[in-house]
């Protein structure tokens, strides 16, 4: 096969139920890289959620905040933030609704409120402490993405009043807000360009709605048995549960290992 620039989400694709990193799928990735694939992370993480993961896989060329700031081998290549004007009006109605948001940044989270119930548990899923309050923290400084805390059966609400950003729900809880044209999707296109590849040598595997995009920009997208069905009906291929080995099974199947 020839080469291929591979994206890799995180939950429920690198990561497996446990939000643990199986051997299995840490071999195929060195395997890959051995083959000459280009392998990179594509996920709604933040950089700072993903150093770790980074430094164990050995990549330094990333997709974070769902397409909003990209990177390739340590250079910011693109970034793409929401407006103050945007997020003081989406604040100021959700302030109206008691309903907080957490600001996500290049290098921390920052929550609008203590001690909400909401965001500790959502936080808790990806293991995360909950953050520092701050707020005023998005009128001085660039927001890539915001946590809104507010139920699936409300979020049309937020939908009809805010035409210029899009909501991607990631748990009960919470659902991502990006600029209108944010997404995985243009995330990797814009680093298939950066290295003059074309988007038909772009293989992506993913499970979850801010992945749907991205499994139908790249020329090939792989979908992991546990996936939102959304993202199984724009799959080119739905493959084993991540925890059943699907991802490495998977590359082995293309050939890719």
């Amino acid at each position: 096969m020839n080469r291929k620039l591979l994206f890799f989400d995180v939950d429920g694709t690198l990561y497996n139920s446990k939000k643990q990193l199986p051997q299995t799928t840490k071999h195929a990735i060195e395997q890959a890289k051995n083959n000459g694939h280009l392998v990179a992370i594509a996920t709604g993480r933040g950089p700072f959620m993903i150093e770790a993961l980074r430094r164990e896989l050995a990549i330094d060329t990333f997709i974070t905040y769902n397409g909003q700031y990209v990177v390739h081998e340590g250079d910011v290549i693109f970034t793409d933030e929401l407006t103050k004007q945007q997020l003081q009006d989406i604040i100021t109605f959700a302030q109206a609704r008691d309903e907080p948001v957490v600001f996500m940044t290049e290098t921390e989270m920052i929550a609008s409120v203590p001690d909400h119930a909401g965001i500790e548990q959502s936080l808790g899923t990806l293991q995360y402490p909950y953050p520092r309050v701050d707020a005023h923290y998005f009128k001085e400084n660039p927001v890539y993405q915001l946590l809104l805390y507010t139920t699936a059966d409300d979020e049309p609400i937020y939908a009809q009043a805010f035409h210029d950003v899009q909501l991607v729900r990631w748990h009960a809880a919470s659902c991502d807000v990006l600029p209108k044209q944010g997404s995985k999707a243009r995330g990797i296109q814009k680093l298939a360009e950066r290295l003059g590849v074309s988007m038909a040598d772009t293989i992506a595997f993913g499970d979850g709605l801010n992945d749907v995009q991205m499994l139908q920009a790249a020329g090939i997208g792989v979908c992991l048995g546990n996936g939102h069905e959304q993202a199984k009906a724009v799959a080119d291929y739905v493959v084993e549960h991540v925890d059943d080995d699907g991802l490495a099974k998977a590359m082995r199947m293309l050939q890719l290992i």
